[in-house]
């Protein structure tokens, strides 16, 4: 069948039906294979709208949706300056906007710094080198699985100390120097 400049033919819905196996098969209820899923059941719910979990402290929510899902999470409640990026994300851009998503990636990294933060100021802080695995490179025999030529990550595995460790070695040397820099001038000012 070939189009013509005026019109592309348009077959009927019976010439589609026998040419096509399945064509159609949304439009006649009795030939749709979900149907007995869409059927209105007994279920032995008591509602039509669930009971609503209580908002203890005002959650995001997007623009596009007028209330908040009757069940939400509540593990991690938005704290600090990562909070507030959050909070404007949701108030200020929609889902469909990439600056949604860009603030919600940034709230993530500052979230992460000012965890690190408080736990160098707590009393027990990360030990970087127990939970980033790297110790376990030593005792598990890590580097001999990771020398096997069938590894997918072998490509990025000379990475990993830089993305794991960078981190930590800056923020390390940038702590040595304000120390540094304020001894000094400690020292200058006293007589």
């Amino acid at each position: 069948m070939t189009y013509t400049a005026d019109h592309p033919p348009v077959p009927s819905s019976e010439e589609l039906r026998a040419r096509i196996p399945g064509w159609g098969a949304d439009l006649d209820p009795a030939d749709r294979p979900a149907v007995p899923k869409c059927q209105s059941l007994d279920t032995g719910a008591r509602w039509d709208f669930p009971e609503r979990q209580p908002e203890t402290w005002p959650r995001e929510r997007s623009i596009e949706h007028q209330m908040l899902t009757p069940v939400f999470g509540t593990s991690t409640p938005p704290r600090g300056l990562s909070g507030a990026i959050r909070r404007h994300a949701y108030r200020k851009f929609s889902e469909g906007r990439a600056a949604h998503w860009l603030l919600l990636i940034l709230a993530d990294r500052v979230d992460a710094a000012e965890s690190h933060a408080q736990s160098v100021l707590s009393r027990h802080p990360d030990n970087p080198i127990a939970e980033s695995g790297i110790k376990a490179e030593f005792t598990h025999k890590g580097w001999q699985d990771r020398s096997r030529p069938h590894r997918v990550d072998r490509a990025h595995t000379w990475m990993d100390p830089l993305i794991v460790g960078g981190p930590w070695l800056v923020g390390g040397a940038a702590a040595a120097t304000a120390v540094i820099k304020g001894a000094k001038r400690y020292a200058r000012q006293s007589p």
